[in-house]
């Protein structure tokens, strides 16, 4: 069954992407630029979010109706754009459904472990994902002898999903969360957290950002499978669960026009 569904998905089918709210779009916003010819369908479940402090029964559960909806819309391809998600459930998903499913986690831990040089890395996160241990097992994985270490920065992803961005509130809680990080020696910051680049104006200098890392591995991915769309331009959907005004406010500081509209999904 597996392999037959696999056979029919077309260049033409759309790639799926979904996360707690909008913190998927730092991912989807890579994947436009990496791919600009590929249609995208976005599911930010923003009436259940926050889901790092969720259990992982629960984050399973969640993620298993998002995807059942993205799988529905006749995708080829699936990017779980939240790292709590992909920390926990991605095991699941991939063995649930017949699509390629693509996880932040291990694109970022790939490009931290070669672009730091003193073997020092330093992960933030929600505290499920930091709780999961999937960051330290994916760095390890890569380069054994890597320093990890890890601090989990719930606050943060309130702050991005209300647009505090910027400014005195979110620098001190930044300042608060990597204060001990800075003190280990590391040179390499994994923002484990689809949300948190969109606070780079205070945390600053980071690297090890999963986005552009995520839209990389999905090209590469479509390419080995003879599913990459040869012609363009893409068309970009986009469904919330809950009402879509913030999620279009928040969204369109770096989307722009592209994000004019988003779909409320009734549950």
């Amino acid at each position: 069954m597996e392999d037959k569904t696999r056979a029919m998905a077309t260049s033409d089918d759309a790639i799926g992407i979904f996360d707690s709210g909008v913190g998927g779009l730092t991912v989807l916003h890579a994947l436009l630029e990496a791919l600009p010819q590929e249609d995208l369908v976005y599911l930010g479940d923003t009436g259940r979010y926050p889901y790092g402090t969720k259990s992982a029964e629960t984050v399973t559960r969640y993620s298993i109706e998002n995807v059942d909806f993205l799988i529905a819309k006749g995708i080829k391809l699936l990017v779980v754009a939240c790292n709590t998600a992909s920390s926990v459930a991605l095991g699941a998903l991939a063995v649930r459904y017949p699509v390629p499913v693509v996880g932040v986690i291990e694109p970022g831990a790939r490009a931290a472990a070669a672009r730091t040089r003193n073997g020092r890395v330093g992960v933030i996160g929600t505290e499920a994902t930091i709780a999961s241990g999937a960051y330290t097992t994916a760095l390890r994985a890569v380069k054994p002898g890597l320093e990890i270490y890890t601090r989990p920065c719930p606050l943060l992803v309130a702050l991005a999903e209300e647009g505090w961005v910027e400014g005195p509130i979110p620098q001190s809680v930044v300042e608060t969360y990597l204060a001990t990080l800075q003190k280990s020696g590391i040179d390499t910051l994994v923002l484990g957290c689809t949300h948190y680049p969109l606070l780079k104006p205070v945390i600053g200098g980071v690297m090890g950002d999963s986005a552009e890392e995520t839209a990389r591995a999905v090209a590469e991915l479509l390419a080995a499978r003879g599913l990459a769309r040869g012609r363009g331009p893409g068309s970009t959907s986009f469904f919330v669960t809950d009402v879509p005004d913030r999620f279009i406010r928040i969204g369109q500081r770096f989307l722009g026009a592209r994000l004019e509209s988003a779909v409320r999904l009734e549950r």
